[in-house]
């Protein structure tokens, strides 16, 4: 951690595995794709909607990975003063805020014929996700609104350690309340209760999501450090006059 401390070794790294992030990336998702509508069958109750699943479910599982990143970024900020640590946390934002809205529209596209409503906010697990949505846009908007640096990244870091306490509410939702939502069929202390030629297509789909959040991630942070060279070599002119 302490090696990338230094932005330009960060670059280095970042260089070089990027194109082999965004092949894996683009590699994974036509796999998930083609399994996902061409070798995974229809299910016997909710007929060819079942196939929303595999953009619908992987897309959850990474609003709410990203926004741990998030909280983990923010965390190494205070206690570390990792000086990349806020670029992490802003960077991720935007993506994991386009994730959950992902997750919350193709959910309401799969709800509607299977629930007969494309919305009910007596679920748990859809409000909370929407929550964490505007969570999201919150974090996002203190950076947008705050223009000295410093200030933004200290309101943003408790931001997102405050709103972390979401997650384990979306995630145990379905346990801890009568809700729409099934309970979890992937990730079970008995196994999966897909079936397979179901299974492998969702998990395809779900690490194809993480290398494209890896290399959307990534690129942002170069970004990121790039606008932060500007910004000082603004500053630094302004101070010269």
């Amino acid at each position: 951690m302490q090696y990338l401390a230094n932005p330009t070794r960060f670059l280095k790294l970042a260089n070089a595995v990027l194109p082999f992030v965004w092949a894996i990336a683009v590699a994974l998702l036509i796999l998930g794709l083609y399994g996902a509508l061409a070798t995974a069958p229809a299910d016997y109750q909710q007929g060819e909607t079942v196939r929303i699943m595999y953009v619908h479910v992987p897309a959850a599982w990474m609003a709410l990975f990203v926004y741990v990143v998030m909280a983990l970024a923010s965390a190494v900020a205070i206690i570390f003063r990792h000086p990349l640590a806020d670029a992490a946390a802003k960077t991720a934002a935007p993506i994991g805020a386009v994730f959950c809205f992902l997750s919350l529209a193709t959910g309401s596209l799969w709800g509607q014929p299977m629930w007969g409503t494309w919305w009910q906010w007596g679920d748990a697990r859809l409000t909370s996700m929407f929550v964490l949505l505007l969570l999201y846009i919150g974090y996002i908007a203190i950076w947008a609104a705050i223009d000295e640096p410093h200030r933004a990244a200290m309101i943003a870091r408790v931001v997102a350690l405050v709103g972390v306490i979401n997650i384990p509410i979306i995630k145990f939702s379905v346990d801890w309340w009568n809700t729409l939502h099934q309970p979890a069929s992937v990730f079970r202390m008995d196994g999966p209760s897909i079936a397979p030629s179901m299974l492998w297509p969702l998990l395809v789909m779900g690490l194809a999501y993480s290398f494209l959040f890896l290399a959307l991630h990534l690129t942002s942070i170069r970004a990121e450090i790039a606008a932060r060279k500007i910004r000082q070599i603004q500053i630094a002119e302004i101070g010269e006059r």
